[in-house]
């Protein structure tokens, strides 16, 4: 049976792209549809941008949000493209503010490297978290370089630029 999935946007490396005038990364909008399109995904796949932020200025307000647009989601499945920087803590946020008795499965993601630059892992880990979102029991998750951790047992090496367990 098909399951619906939602894929969250909040901005991160994932979505930004180089902006000649300003020589500067920036949000324009999101390459979701782009990269569903080019992968012939055929879930169905309800896209919803409620952020376009770096998450290393992202608020606690912001993560607060993010949280409630997972409880309020009428699909069980739900994958969120994040800022790597602080995914982890996102990753809590919407895990403490689940409820005991959840039943929504939650897999977050990201790209080291923007899509819409050459030797991107955007669309690899898009691929990854949106398998994983299907398969993976009620729970919150981080998917990353083709691994999947529990939200409490990762983190950013920032010196190797990848997730590690704790």
């Amino acid at each position: 049976m098909a399951q619906d999935v939602r894929i969250i946007t909040t901005g991160g490396t994932f979505d930004k792209q180089y902006d000649a005038i300003s020589g500067e990364l920036t949000f324009r909008e999101s390459q979701l549809p782009r990269i569903l399109g080019q992968a012939r995904c055929t879930l169905s796949v309800h896209l919803e941008g409620p952020l376009a932020v770096d998450s290393l200025y992202m608020t606690e307000d912001q993560r607060l949000e993010i949280a409630q647009t997972c409880v309020h989601s009428a699909e069980e499945k739900l994958v969120i493209v994040h800022g790597t920087d602080t995914m982890c803590s996102t990753a809590k946020v919407i895990a403490q503010t689940l409820e005991a008795s959840n039943t929504k499965t939650i897999v977050l993601t990201g790209a080291m490297i923007p899509y819409s630059l050459e030797n991107s892992d955007a669309v690899f880990n898009l691929g990854c978290a949106i398998t994983a979102v299907q398969l993976l029991p009620p729970g919150v998750y981080i998917a990353m370089s083709g691994k999947v951790f529990n939200w409490d047992n990762c983190k950013k090496n920032k010196a190797k630029g990848v997730f590690e367990t704790l």
